[in-house]
């Protein structure tokens, strides 16, 4: 039997997302410092009314609420036993939220870091990595999860444990990585960098989520595409950008990018080479739902230029740029020799 997540890429051109899962929650009541994870089970209807608000928004992907679902982000909360509980609540509502939508909604196993420094630099050992993602995986597969979705990772290292974990589980895997110093993430890794390690890792997709915002989301991938190991199939992409830049407001964070903003992003991401766009920090239902509309009404285009994408969707980092214009010029050269050897 097709795995759903598969059967959606194979008959459509692109999949939406959804948006912020801490966004929403604490739209709801969560209180910083406390453990969204927690609510599958205590508030159970609350995190099923935040999978339904997607829904009806048109996401064909929603994430699951268990970011922050290994042992050792849960120990934070006294919660290191409970993986197996709250990560297949957090998939179990999610599946009965899609299964009684009325069309196909992929359920989303969400993974983030561990928060813990990888051994030698820190105390954490990478086969206790990979037993604790493994953990994790098993407990989302068990819930009814259709994919694996590893986000917000900054190193290649903890990548390579997470999907060695999820690897456990009969289900496809995706990572993504956050792009948030001048193009690159904060362990150093670019786009080159990333794409060589899919490569290697030969997983279903990936992409970046989250970082500074949508400009750079769309640079970067811009910059996956025009780093795609020749020996290699093209990616399935994911873009998944913030709601433009987080302010400060009367003692809490606001993100600036308004639903005519993030429906041009949509666009632009999906153009430049994303087959999955969805949005992060700050993305409301609001905003998916301009999304799905722009993306649906606009037909695909040419990928978008740098230049582009400073104009619609605001400043690029001097990294990202740079590498754009190193690839550009790496282009021209290789086509410049075609001409010659002609």
């Amino acid at each position: 039997m097709t795995n759903l997540f598969q059967q959606l890429l194979d008959e459509k051109q692109f999949l939406l997302a959804d948006g912020a899962t801490g966004t929403s929650f604490f739209d709801m009541g969560l209180q910083s410092g406390d453990a969204p994870e927690l609510w599958n089970v205590d508030y159970p209807d609350r995190v099923a009314s935040h999978y339904q608000a997607f829904v009806d928004a048109g996401s064909d992907l929603i994430l699951t609420n268990s970011f922050g679902g290994t042992r050792y982000r849960l120990k934070l909360h006294n919660a290191q036993d409970r993986v197996t509980e709250l990560n297949v609540a957090a998939a179990a509502i999610l599946r009965d939220v899609a299964d009684n939508c009325g069309r196909r909604v992929i359920v989303a196993g969400s993974i983030g870091p561990t928060g813990e420094i990888l051994a030698p630099l820190g105390t954490l050992e990478p086969e206790a990595a990979i037993t604790a993602f493994a953990e994790q995986a098993l407990a989302l597969e068990q819930g009814g999860a259709d994919v694996i979705w590893i986000e917000t990772m900054s190193s290649q290292e903890e990548v390579e444990l997470a999907v060695k974990g999820a690897q456990q589980t009969s289900l496809p895997i995706v990572f993504t990585m956050s792009f948030d110093t001048n193009g690159r993430t904060m362990m150093g890794v670019g786009a080159a960098d990333m794409m060589q390690l899919h490569h290697r890792l030969g997983v279903h997709a990936c992409g970046t989520n989250c970082g500074i915002g949508a400009s750079e989301v769309v640079a970067a991938i811009l910059n996956m595409q025009a780093n795609i190991p020749q020996s290699a199939a093209a990616p399935i992409l994911v873009a998944k950008a913030n709601c433009g830049i987080p302010e400060f407001i009367d003692g809490e964070i606001h993100y600036n990018g308004t639903p005519e903003i993030m429906a041009r992003y949509a666009v632009m991401a999906r153009d430049a080479g994303a087959r999955i766009v969805g949005g992060c920090c700050g993305t409301s239902p609001v905003h998916v739902a301009a999304m799905r509309r722009a993306l649906d009404s606009c037909a695909p285009g040419p990928a978008p230029t740098i230049d582009q994408v400073q104009r619609e969707l605001g400043e690029v980092t001097s990294g990202a740029r740079d590498q754009a214009a190193g690839e550009h010029a790496i282009k021209s050269r290789g086509s410049a020799r075609r001409r010659r050897r002609r």
